[in-house]
């Protein structure tokens, strides 16, 4: 997976510093902005996987932009800053803050950090991706259910009759249960 990073920092020779050891060490940079603003509208435009973001900007700071970075686009944050570590724990509470890097910086601490982000980036899209698929045999199942209890009711079926019937139909034609099911629902409310 490319890594892809946006850098926002209002200090352009540690802005450039940054893209430079990123990209030595494998990392896409997307994109960089100097404000808020711009960091709002660059995630937008690029959507990276992850932002190292200063808090204290112009225009619109760190902490406010990341707010709306959240709610609009659910982009994670890694904090660089130059706050002590007591201002910033008021701050490390929303969803999408994955940590900070304490100015001055070197490759000793920034890129541990970076790996720490991203594995919990895939660790939270693995874990979504299993959450979606749980909702889905979820539906499923209530469809199945569903049809299961109209085809009791209609041919006067136990639930293991009417499960095989949905089970064995689906074998014959090679098509999912889910729908087999979503047919038998719709032809026997149509008739009731």
């Amino acid at each position: 997976m490319t890594r892809k990073v946006m850098i926002v920092e209002d200090e352009s020779l540690i802005a450039i510093d940054l893209k430079f050891m990123l990209e030595d060490n494998g990392y896409e940079v997307v994109a960089q902005a100097n404000n808020g603003e711009s960091a709002i509208e660059l995630a937008f435009t690029y959507k990276p996987h992850l932002i190292l973001m200063d808090i204290k900007m112009p225009k619109l700071d760190g902490l406010k932009a990341s707010k709306i970075i959240e709610q609009q686009l659910g982009i994670p944050v890694l904090f660089i800053s130059a706050y002590s570590e007591k201002e910033l724990l008021l701050y490390m509470k929303q969803d999408n803050i994955l940590g900070y890097v304490m100015k001055p910086f070197s490759e000793k601490n920034v890129l541990p950090a970076l790996e720490v982000a991203f594995h919990q980036i895939e660790k939270f899209n693995r874990l979504n991706g299993e959450l979606l698929h749980i909702q889905t045999e979820i539906e499923k199942r209530k469809i199945i259910e569903r049809a299961k209890g109209l085809l009791m009711e209609a041919e006067n079926l136990s639930e293991d009759e009417a499960y095989k019937k949905i089970r064995n139909e689906s074998m014959q034609t090679q098509q999912e249960m889910v729908r087999i099911a979503e047919r038998y629902i719709n032809t026997l409310q149509v008739n009731s």
